[in-house]
């Protein structure tokens, strides 16, 4: 299947599931919050000297019957980046990339990009929000995330297995649940993280993640108090980071 440039490229909230609504609001606030600060290091509004963006999509399945609290069986799309990529690898991330001159926006670039990932159908999917953009250190780009329903789940898998070795769907609960969530720290930074799949989940992913589980009221406490070793906690992962945390604020 092919992809449709240019097209479902505007944000329809309106069409989302009642239990996404809490997390729609919270999207305005989510900038703010620290663990997205953590990795905005060059302040709103600024970008590169060549002008080069990134777009990212939050993609989320689950029908219109859950809980406007909880959204239980809720899932997220994410992808393990192969470890011989150059930058980034090894990582877990949002299907995303870098923003084509042909892009109309960032909604047409990040469903592009998860197209070019993972074969994801950009007609099963309603955008519904676009974050302000967050600031990368590594890359100094500004990645622009788009929060998107997948009204109508398909066939998704590795397509490009250069970018990508694993797709996979993990459940709201899974990220929500304290006994998943911890502290990472690494030359002075510290951020939040996520256990998935014996996957760590660490960086710029997890901090969206966690503000946007924040913002919504979907968060229930965990322990903040401790933080581990990202070096170690990496090591005892599935990651495979070849090229360690080298990348201080990953994708």
């Amino acid at each position: 299947m092919s992809d449709l440039p240019g097209h479902n490229i505007d944000l329809r909230p309106e069409h989302a599931p009642r239990w996404m609504q809490p997390l729609i609001k919270g999207v305005e606030h989510a900038h703010g919050h620290p663990d997205v600060q953590g990795v905005d290091v060059r302040g709103r509004g600024s970008t590169r000297a060549d002008g080069q963006r990134a777009a990212v999509l939050i993609l989320l399945e689950g029908a219109d019957t859950f809980s406007r609290q909880r959204p239980f069986d809720a899932s997220v799309l994410l992808t393990h980046r192969s470890p011989t990529m150059r930058s980034h690898s090894g990582q877990i991330a949002f299907p995303g990339g870098r923003m084509d001159p042909t892009d109309i926006n960032p909604v047409d670039a990040a469903l592009r990009e998860a197209w070019e990932e993972t074969g994801l159908d950009r007609t099963s999917v309603t955008p519904v929000a676009e974050l302000d953009p967050v600031h990368i250190q590594a890359s100094g780009y500004p990645v622009y995330p788009v929060l998107g329903h997948w009204h109508t789940p398909g066939r998704v898998g590795v397509t490009s297995p250069a970018e990508t070795d694993e797709v996979f769907l993990t459940p709201l609960a899974d990220l929500i649940d304290p006994a998943n969530r911890l502290t990472v720290g690494w030359a002075g930074w510290t951020g939040p993280a996520f256990t998935v799949n014996d996957y760590l989940v660490w960086g710029f992913t997890a901090g969206l993640l966690s503000a946007l589980i924040h913002e919504s009221g979907w968060e229930q406490e965990w322990d903040r108090g401790r933080t581990l070793d990202l070096h170690a906690t990496l090591e005892k992962s599935r990651n495979n980071e070849s090229h360690g945390p080298g990348v201080r604020f990953p994708r």
